[in-house]
């Protein structure tokens, strides 16, 4: 009885060993609280390092508080771990040390690479931050290593993962550094692309993507961003690498539920590991992987939670435009039309999606006409509700292009974000839904948009807009889709909207290295070997299996994919090159009408911009066209003929420019100079003379890489790098605001599209956010940081359509690096 009763449920003593559970377990809970409370204090306090300390004084603090701790642990005796950690101490010593002259020598020469003095960014200076976040996070703790070595409570063997997950990242970025260096020696001029022959690009990136990756994707995950996405991008890599794991059991990754993504709780415990499978993933799994892992954010249930999430909107429909031509009146004539056809590329006419998206009900969509449009979604497709009383058309409409790396994603994805602009703007909203490659390549995507953007001008009133301004938006390809589409209507002679809204926009699809495309290595949102991959489908090029690839245990369903690939690449090999010939220009001069004259319909690419009439002076192909070659045209060169974005005089033989229009005249003798101190021999010498004797960055365990270096020559399309595009069609253009990040490796993307167009007197604003990914815009709800950003992006929008703008938005630029 006296045991019954002791331990009884309802006994004196049973009550207080509840009690005692109970208070244990507030304490378990509040020492938890505390210790994610150090956590972010420290995590803040590594922060304020690297921008209150300069790169001399932190590394020599980080070098003094290595040596201390070395000392330490090396008279601890013979046993492993002090061994290790004095060995990780003289590691983070050498790398540090080695590492410093490196960065000083970026830092000495990145103000050239900037826009301007207001905007101090590009991948030099990105790359500088990102060494300085790493020698910080060290710094921190080594500090704290040396303050608490003696206690009873320090953890040796997590410190000790920590330690050697950092050295790791730490000599990485010292061969990042290295390339960088070469890449400066190596580049015209002012740019910050590679321009140098095709075979040594393709060897440069062959030997940069060999290097290790784990490193940065398992402890060091997100560490260069901040604190607050850090957690986010460790759930986004444990579900990366399960989805992995379902999709080699299932490669179409059909059947994966959101459910399973996060059943490896392995990878969750164990960083090495999830590093480890992260990198063989990036580097070995085919595009049609990351179509299905981005598109997860499309599964019922996530995309319940997110609108769920986002702001409640009157009009959220899914239209389907037929596909039919009309006429358009042009801008230099209202009197004379053009026909608009409807996309044809690869597979034929065929219906484009869009989705209005509305705050407010408003005149017009409602009306039968658009009705008769809609598609249904299922249960929640339809969103509008009745009103009694609707609401006036808008004078604004914003058209948007959603990015996806061009092969994943729709305007559902999307659709968050959009609600709120609609909601704080107060106009209506068009997404358009593009095709997606590999299936459906260029250039059938910009056909789409072309083709969308022209029926929402010309019927505009059913989208409750009276369309007096109108502002093109997207976001990373849906940036690159504004700017193509503008120089479309603009080679059409139709109306080019009156702005445009790109966020951290892809302006060259090519598989060029840049300061900012290094950091792919690191970025766990964006690698390389990934953006290569979406570059290859976009452009249409398939990339050949590998024997020993993962892809071969496909089954029967693999195998039939495999051979209807091999076929279809046959058919497109055939496409590719009608359409190759079909984009040579002619350089031959144009003859002055009296009036423009209204031309059929087009065909897949802009019929206006390119057939140009015979004449004596040669030929100057597009599709061999690179930033060198522009670099050298005249800026004084320039269209007799309002309509066509390409002229004789730009595309014609011309005589180098003494003013490179990349970099600005003042720092032209600074940059001829910074590259006459690099040896001519090392110059020659390839990205293998990168290193110093003695130095050995980590390579790759995963093996071979399957990364298509595609050369094709579609991807010098001024219509699909708008970079590449010459004076005459850039002219063309309206305001553009471009909105990027400072740790994005499309950084120099942006950079060097709107250096180009201040070179040419056009209206453009570059606004750099620090500390965030690519695809901010998507994770605009997720914290303080990215919702700053978001909001910048609507003041860009407001500036084109001419609404008064809020209070400013905190600064976001990326802060010029304090001097050595």
């Amino acid at each position: 009885m006296e045991s019954a009763r002791g331990t009884g449920p309802t006994g004196a003593d049973g009550a207080d060993g509840a009690d005692g559970a109970r208070a244990s377990k507030r304490a378990s809970e509040g020492s938890r609280t505390r210790s994610r409370r150090r956590w972010r204090k420290g995590k803040a306090k590594a922060s304020r390092l690297v921008h209150s300390m300069d790169l001399h004084t932190m590394t020599q603090s980080l070098v003094t508080v290595a040596e201390d701790n070395m000392a330490f642990f090396s008279s601890q005796g013979p046993g492993e771990t002090a061994r290790r950690l004095s060995a990780v101490f003289a590691g983070v010593r050498e790398q540090a040390l080695g590492l410093e002259p490196a960065l000083a020598r970026l830092l000495s020469v990145a103000h050239i690479f900037d826009l301007d003095a207001e905007t101090p960014a590009n991948g030099f200076r990105s790359l500088v931050h990102t060494a300085r976040c790493c020698l910080a996070h060290l710094l921190h703790k080594s500090r704290y290593v040396a303050s608490n070595r003696r206690s009873i409570f320090f953890r040796t063997g997590h410190n000790l993962a920590e330690l050697e997950a950092y050295l790791a990242a730490l000599t990485q970025l010292r061969a990042l550094a290295y390339y960088a260096q070469r890449l400066l020696a190596t580049n015209q001029p002012g740019g910050l692309f590679f321009e140098g022959d095709e075979r040594l690009t393709a060897d440069f990136l062959s030997e940069y993507v060999t290097l290790h990756k784990g490193c940065f994707y398992g402890r060091c995950l997100g560490f260069q961003f901040t604190p607050a996405i850090r957690p986010f991008l460790q759930t986004i890599s444990i579900g990366l690498v399960s989805f992995g794991e379902h999709y080699k059991r299932n490669e179409t990754g059909l059947g994966v539920t959101a459910s399973s993504l996060f059943t490896s709780g392995r990878f969750a415990i164990d960083p090495e590991l999830r590093g480890a499978e992260f990198e063989r993933i990036i580097q070995n799994l085919d595009v049609h992987f990351w179509k299905a892992f981005w598109n997860i954010t499309e599964i019922e249930v996530l995309s319940s939670l997110a609108n769920m999430a986002s702001a409640n909107v009157r009009v959220s429909r899914l239209i389907s435009l037929p596909p039919e031509p009309f006429n358009m009146p042009l801008t230099s004539d209202p009197k004379l039309t053009v026909t608009i056809s409807p996309p044809s590329a690869h597979s034929g006419p065929g219906p484009v999606l869009v989705r209005l998206i509305s705050y407010d009900l408003r005149e017009g969509q409602d009306s039968e006409e658009l009705n008769n449009l809609v598609k249904s979604e299922g249960p929640r497709s339809l969103e509008l509700r009745s009103r009694l009383q609707q609401a006036p058309r808008s004078r604004s409409l914003v058209v948007h292009i959603h990015g996806g790396g061009f092969v994943a994603q729709t305007s559902k994805s999307h659709e968050p974000y959009l609600k709120s602009w609609a909601q704080e703007l107060g106009v209506p909203i068009l997404s358009i839904d593009y095709s997606l490659a590999p299936e459906a390549p260029f250039p059938r995507a910009l056909e789409e948009c072309f083709y969308a953007y022209c029926w929402a001008i010309k019927h505009c009133a059913l989208l409750g807009s009276t369309g007096e301004r109108i502002c093109l938006a997207g976001d990373s390809a849906g940036g690159n889709l504004c700017f193509t589409v503008s120089l479309r209507a603009a080679a059409y002679g139709v109306r080019v909207p009156d702005g445009i809204m790109a966020a951290y926009p892809a302006t060259l699809l090519q598989s060029a290295a840049s300061p900012s495309r290094l950091l792919s290595l690191m970025d766990p949102l964006l690698p390389l070997t990934v953006l290569s991959k979406c570059v290859s489908a976009y452009a249409g090029g398939q990339m050949e299996e590998q024997p020993d690839s993962d892809q071969k245990a496909l089954g029967m369903m693999g195998l039939m994919r495999r051979d209807t690939a091999l076929l279809l690449k046959d058919l497109r090999m055939s496409a590719s090159s009608w359409l190759n010939s079909f984009l040579e220009l002619s350089g031959r001069k144009t003859q002055k009408s009296s009036a423009p004259v209204p031309e059929p319909m087009r065909r897949s690419v802009s019929d206006a911009a390119l057939a140009q009439p015979e004449g004596p002076l040669g030929t100057d192909s597009l599709k061999n066209l690179t930033v060198k070659d522009l670099s050298l045209r005249s800026s004084s060169e320039t269209s007799n003929s309002p309509e066509m974005s390409l002229s004789a005089e730009a595309l014609g033989p011309s005589s180098p420019s003494d003013v490179n229009f990349f970099l600005r005249p003042e720092d032209g003798v600074q940059e001829a100079e910074a590259r006459e101190e690099q040896s001519p021999k090392n110059r020659d010498q390839g990205v293998r003379a990168a290193f110093p004797e003695g130095f050995h960055p980590r390579i790759s365990s995963q093996g071979p890489t399957q990364m298509p270096f595609y050369s094709s020559p579609i991807v010098k399309n001024p219509f699909m790098s708008p970079l590449l595009a010459p004076d005459s069609m850039l002219r063309t253009l309206p305001p553009v605001h471009i909105v990027a990040c400072a740790l994005d490796p499309m950084l120099d993307d942006s950079v060097m599209f709107a250096r180009r167009l201040r070179c040419l007197g056009q209206p453009v604003t570059l606004r750099v956010v620090e500390d965030l990914p690519h695809g901010f815009l998507s994770l605009a709800a997720l914290c303080r940081e990215t919702r700053q950003a978001a909001e910048l992006c609507v003041e860009r929008i407001r500036l084109v359509l001419g609404q008064p703008t809020a209070a400013a938005p905190a600064p976001a630029s990326m802060p010029t690096t304090p001097p050595l």
